[in-house]
């Protein structure tokens, strides 16, 4: 059956502008208290984005990262020459608290693009289009127009556009929608899910996100439109204009590529992918587990007193928790072990996984008992141990000694022993006398000890 919006509510959404209702004042800081700007992001060596919690913008499936939000805000720190730093936040006023108060530089939150919110942020070009629809349960009665909401209650997260929105819409159809915010914390999937499972009649959200939630809920309806068409985008301070014209720039150029449509279709287009991800045991959307090999990974980070999402994130690094995998260099397995790392340990099937992991944990607890001589802060020695893991010991002691001769420090990481370790690749320190192990194109291991602590706190916001 085709709807009939009818030709009231058509009129009434073209008049949205002239029915206003009275606002209430932001729980927010409404302006920057800091001036801070591409130029010192840069000099800082990273940007700070705030990511909204659902399952289109942030999530960890099989131990990866992924998300609409995340890839694109990898690709903008790439273009932008910086590292990307994360904090979910599931509140917008928060989200807005802080970028103005400069602890975020940007918000890459699925963000409606309102003529209220421009007053407290400078919005991005949009990202795409979409309108904000009623999402109701099959199995009750269908509301087959938006004059129907007369007298209903409907839920919406808090400090969202969609209470505005409804606030309008009473106004337009000429009765009381009873609007009932959700806790801060809410996320408006929580919302949609409570729809689906039959605990509130009605929410709100835009339809790009009812989509992808109708794919695993297909009780749900989604097909009552209750504002006109809407742009989508992310939002930095007033006062940074370097990141906005860059981040333009970088948005302008991405959406003329193939990259953004295969990103786009991911994570909007893509039924069978967003049913797999959101039921996957090893989905941080609907699980608490990274890998088949929680269990063993788990005791191992016992036995070197790490948290073990740190250990997963080695592991995961190694092979993608793939047990299978060989390296060009004949390492084997979960955690990449030699044959002759194995045989030290007095292990011979380090093809069988359980019997790998335990091998690579005795090795980092060799490596951590060795290093924890000279190196007493815990963590600085976490990166000289992965370090070691990844290139070697010997290598890292090389580095140490460098370090020390050239006036850094040779018990701490960055810009210290990592700087020296980076070079060499240089004959004036390669062939220094202090060195025992010779060349090495060490950059490798630098990115190694980066890369595995990133996804470890990309591990934390969402595993337990």
């Amino acid at each position: 059956m085709i709807r009939q919006v009818g030709s009231l509510f058509l009129v009434s959404l073209v008049g949205l502008l002239a029915c206003q209702p009275k606002q209430e004042a932001p729980n927010f800081v409404t302006e920057p208290s800091v001036t801070f700007d591409l130029d010192a992001i840069k000099k800082r060596g990273y940007i700070q984005a705030v990511l909204d919690n659902n399952s289109v913008s942030y999530f960890i499936y099989k131990g990866n990262p992924m998300g609409y939000e995340y890839e694109l805000l990898q690709r903008l720190a790439g273009y932008l020459k910086v590292d990307l730093k994360i904090k979910v936040i599931a509140s917008i006023d928060e989200a807005i608290d802080l970028l103005n108060t400069g602890e975020a530089d940007i918000i890459a939150f699925p963000l409606t693009i309102t003529k209220d919110r421009t007053e407290y942020m400078a919005f991005t070009e949009a990202h795409y289009v979409t309108t904000q629809v009623l999402i109701q349960n099959k199995k009750s009665k269908i509301i087959q127009s938006p004059v129907e909401l007369v007298g209903q209650e409907v839920y919406v997260k808090r400090g969202s556009s969609f209470k505005t929105r409804l606030q309008n819409l009473s106004e337009e159809i000429g009765g009381e929608i009873i609007i009932k915010e959700d806790s801060i914390e809410g996320e408006t999937e929580s919302l949609i899910q409570s729809v689906a499972d039959g605990k509130i009649k009605f929410t709100v959200a835009d339809k790009t996100m009812a989509i992808v939630n109708s794919w695993y809920n297909p009780n749900l309806d989604i097909d009552v439109p209750i504002s006109l068409p809407q742009q989508i985008g992310w939002a930095v301070r007033k006062n940074s204009p370097q990141l906005l014209k860059a981040t333009n720039a970088w948005l302008k150029g991405i959406k003329t590529s193939a990259v953004f449509q295969v990103i786009y279709n991911k994570y909007f287009n893509n039924p069978r992918f967003a049913i797999i991800a959101n039921t996957s045991a090893y989905s941080s959307l609907s699980g608490n587990k990274l890998s088949p090999f929680d269990k063993e990974i788990k005791e191992g980070a016992k036995i070197l007193n790490w948290d073990w999402r740190l250990l997963a994130s080695v592991v995961y690094q190694e092979s993608n928790f793939n047990p299978s995998v060989k390296s060009w260099a004949g390492a084997i397995g979960l955690m990449q072990v030699m044959p002759e790392t194995g045989e030290y340990f007095g292990v011979s099937n380090i093809e069988d996984p359980l019997a790998n992991i335990k091998v690579g944990v005795r090795f980092l607890k060799f490596l951590d008992t060795e290093l924890a001589k000279t190196v007493t802060d815990s963590t600085e020695r976490m990166k000289f141990v992965l370090a070691s893991y990844n290139v070697g010991l010997s290598h890292i002691i090389d580095a140490r000694k460098l370090a020390n001769k050239y006036g850094r420090s040779p018990v701490k990481w960055d810009n210290n022993v990592a700087y020296m370790l980076s070079q060499k690749s240089n004959p004036k320190y390669y062939r220094d006398p202090v060195v025992v192990a010779g060349y090495c194109r060490c950059y490798g291991p630098i990115v190694y000890v980066k890369d595995v602590l990133n996804r470890f706190e990309e591990y934390k916001i969402h595993i337990e």
